[in-house]
């Protein structure tokens, strides 16, 4: 059991949740085939929970009012509130939820994962309850169940660990040990994604053409296994050129826009070793493997002046 990031000051408690990218196999991950997925500390999320009298409020960047009068964008978060006072006995009343957010929602980065992991830890706190990381996912996939359809429970269980993962559906979770450091740029495209939307999409072609689009989501897992070597095995360059291989299979998937293709080109073309769309695409971010710790600074200005809307330096750190 775990009380980790939550923390109770009288009738005030506290839960907070890092951010997480998906460094190969978005899409193919969500029919069967595996993924790799690193946590993301640089952004993240914090819910204060306060005890105030009446109809449960929520005080966020978007909304600001009584929880039922809540806009669509908050449904799945306050469907996993209300399973979590539920689950814990409390009344769904006299609570202030405050949540503040350094995720940039529509971005691939788990935000709506992460909102809920953080208002449920926070929930916890209040009710002075610790949690287990089955209970976390369980309440939490229950906002990613209504935001996204039908989830592959990725962005909870990598925001619930601290470890690179290698998931597959229904299938024990490894955690992966990097024998390098690995110095990735996250760069936002301006656009938003729609996670939801995508994952239909491919779903509607596997059905339209389920031959040509299953051997390209089995091409996905293949390289998502190649990856998994390259990572444990130092292999900057072979990790790079995979990066690279499965950014054509998400275009041929009709994943990536332009202006995701624009920052990958220009990532390539400034010495990245490989760089891809990360998350549910069409808007959003890209991810690019950098050379080293100096490379890693250059790429990112360079991302920045040709138009990134918000770059991100990014170590992943070699596993003692």
């Amino acid at each position: 059991m775990s009380v980790e990031n939550a923390t109770t000051s009288e009738q005030i408690a506290i839960g907070i949740a890092h951010s997480k990218l998906i460094l190969i196999g978005e899409h193919a991950v969500v029919h069967g085939q595996p993924a790799i997925a690193i946590p993301f500390p640089l952004v993240g999320v914090e819910s204060v929970v306060e005890y105030v009298p009446g109809a449960i409020k929520i005080d966020s960047t978007f909304y600001h009012g009584p929880i039922a009068s809540a806009p669509k964008s908050l449904k799945g978060v306050i469907n996993s509130i209300y399973a979590t006072l539920e689950y814990l006995e409390l009344p769904k009343s006299d609570l202030l939820i405050q949540i503040k957010s350094s995720i940039p929602p529509g971005k691939g980065l788990g935000s709506s994962a992460s909102v809920a992991i953080a208002v449920i830890k926070s929930i916890f706190a209040y009710a002075e309850r610790a949690y287990t990381q089955d209970e976390l996912l369980k309440l939490a996939n229950i906002a990613e169940t209504y935001n996204h359809g039908a989830p592959s429970g990725i962005d909870t269980l990598t925001i619930t660990t601290e470890t690179p993962i290698w998931f597959e559906k229904e299938q024990p979770i490894h955690f992966i040990k990097p024998a390098d450091d690995f110095h990735f740029i996250v760069a936002d495209s301006g656009t938003i994604g729609d996670t939801r939307s995508a994952v239909q999409s491919v779903a509607d072609l596997l059905k339209a053409a389920p031959k040509k689009i299953q051997s390209k989501l089995e091409k996905i897992g293949s390289l998502t296994h190649q990856a998994k070597h390259a990572l444990e095995k130092a292999g900057k360059q072979i990790l790079g050129q995979l990066l690279d291989e499965a950014q054509k299979e998400l275009e041929a998937l009709g994943v990536s826009d332009a202006s995701l293709n624009r920052l990958i080109h220009i990532a390539r073309q400034e010495g990245a070793l490989g760089a891809k769309l990360t998350g549910g695409g069409n808007g959003g971010c890209i991810v690019a493997l950098a050379q080293n710790e100096v490379h890693s600074r250059q790429l990112a200005d360079k991302l920045r002046k040709f138009g990134a809307h918000t770059v991100w330096s990014f170590v992943l750190k070699k596993h003692d």
